[in-house]
């Protein structure tokens, strides 16, 4: 048992140089510590962290693993902010560093402490508690550890859904494409074995399955059967939508976690489809018309307003298949020809107060993670970057953020590019892209966008775990 030595003001105890504690108000129910009183401040180990205002008060936000070695456990908290100072760590590098204050819990005694934020990867322990949190609570016998007790891997099961892996272990994630040399998908693979997971890089064409009531299974062209993803990444070329969502849809049928599932992603290819559901939440959209015989081309161009007009295929990407009509006559044999060629497409207004600009907002569980402005190229209409245009980084308004929101909850997805165009009647969804790449937001905003779709993963997974080991609980 620990000892106990008495203070004119309280008690204090004594502590050994580990020891388990745990953060309520950041949902952190356990959490191994470095007690050192050589050190003045305490810190805890973040990522992403994201300063905002709430309330016109400095808040931030932020991501931890709190298990060493276990990156399947991500807790997302947040924060007011107290302060942001410069820190000495122990190698003597100097950084800025946001302050909180939040409660600590040790030996079922509670108070305040305040800790900064400091990516702790290579610490051996995520969080450091330092002499100004023991102050007139805590005396250190480095010699000893866990004197308040061990919280061991059944207890971290129950705590968090998912006991410690093994160290060097993680998660074993595919990535459905057919590009291995893209940049985005050599971005996603660099992030995910950086952060400790096995990366296998999957050609969705080379990928075939099995379905059988009893051994359901992905096989792939090298002999591999590939049933023991933890998850898949589809990335997903337009002209093999219907191949790509099928093997995705097998992937899930045998429990393995697609970051974007295979029904939100051939909705969201339907560029019509993709509108209608969008109107049905009451979101804004450019006027829009949709006919299937020319004799209806005239009724078309009026309903949109007339000309100028965009014409739109139902299926293209990255600024194919979109065309400007200046003039009605124009329109009308844009639209005619297409018709002539069975192709299907969509006749939208023509927004000419947004000067050849949009706005990509790159969205991951359910949040706005970058956010860019992308300008058309001159002589050029469409923004799209593959298209010549350029980007930087730019705000956007509470009122386009929820529409970003609300747009990829429509649509089910868990990662989409959200584009975004300014009117003088306020902000109006172009599309949802459920491939967004990663090139352009992450040269333009300096975020690792590649990471936050890794954790994204991370987390639904940690999350999955828990309310299966919730369910098993609520059953015995």
């Amino acid at each position: 048992m620990p000892i106990a030595v008495m203070n004119a003001a309280h008690q204090k105890f004594i502590a050994g140089a580990q020891e388990w504690c745990s953060l309520p108000q950041l949902d952190i129910a356990a959490v191994q510590a470095r007690v050192d009183s050589g050190a003045k401040t305490s810190s805890i180990h973040a990522f992403n962290i994201e300063p905002f205002t709430r309330n016109s008060s400095p808040w931030v936000r932020f991501d931890i693993h709190p298990i060493r070695q276990n990156r399947r456990v991500t807790i997302r908290c947040e924060s007011p902010t107290i302060d942001r100072r410069i820190v000495k760590s122990s190698n003597g590098q100097s950084e800025k560093r946001f302050v909180i204050r939040t409660p600590l819990t040790l030996n079922g005694q509670t108070w305040d402490i305040e800790l900064t934020l400091a990516n702790r990867d290579t610490m051996g322990f995520r969080m450091l508690l330092g002499r100004e949190a023991m102050s007139g609570r805590l005396l250190v016998d480095s010699e000893e550890k866990y004197l308040f007790g061990e919280v061991d891997d059944k207890q971290v099961e129950i705590l968090y859904g998912k006991s410690a892996p093994a160290p060097g272990s993680g998660l074993k994630i595919g990535l459905l494409a057919t590009d291995p040399d893209l940049y985005s998908n050599r971005r996603l693979i660099e992030a995910g074995e950086k952060l400790g997971h096995e990366m296998v890089f999957l050609n969705i064409r080379q990928c075939y399955m099995k379905l059988d009531a009893d051994s359901p299974a992905v096989h792939y062209r090298d002999g591999r059967i590939l049933n023991d993803l933890d998850a898949v990444i589809p990335r997903i070329r337009p002209a093999i939508t219907f191949y790509g969502c099928a093997i995705t849809r097998h992937f899930e049928s045998l429990g393995v976690f697609a970051l974007n599932n295979a029904t939100a992603i051939t909705q969201s290819r339907d560029k019509l489809y993709s509108l209608q559901l969008l109107q049905q939440q009451g979101l804004d959209i450019p006027i829009t018309g949709y006919a299937n015989s020319p004799n209806d081309t005239d009724n078309l161009i009026e309903m949109v307003g007339g000309a100028p007009l965009i014409v739109k295929l139902l299926e293209g990407s990255q600024g194919r298949g979109v065309v400007l009509a200046e003039t009605t006559k124009a329109a009308e044999s844009v639209i005619n020809a297409m018709k002539s060629l069975r192709a299907n497409l969509l006749v939208q207004e023509y927004i000419e107060e947004a000067g050849g600009k949009d706005l990509r907002c790159f969205m991951i569980d359910g949040k706005v993670a970058a956010a860019i402005q992308r300008e058309a190229a001159p002589g050029e209409f469409r923004a799209n970057l593959h298209r010549g245009g350029h980007a930087h980084l730019t705000d956007i308004s509470p009122e386009e953020e929820q529409l970003a929101i609300k747009a990829t909850q429509a649509l089910k997805l868990n990662v989409a590019g959200v584009d975004i165009i300014r009117s003088t009647r306020g902000p109006l969804l172009l599309e949802v892209n459920s491939s967004p790449g990663l090139e352009g937001i992450e040269a333009a905003t300096g975020q690792d966008v590649a990471a936050k779709m890794i954790q994204a993963i991370e987390k639904q997974i940690s999350n999955a775990y828990s309310q299966t080991t919730r369910e098993q609980t609520e059953t015995i």
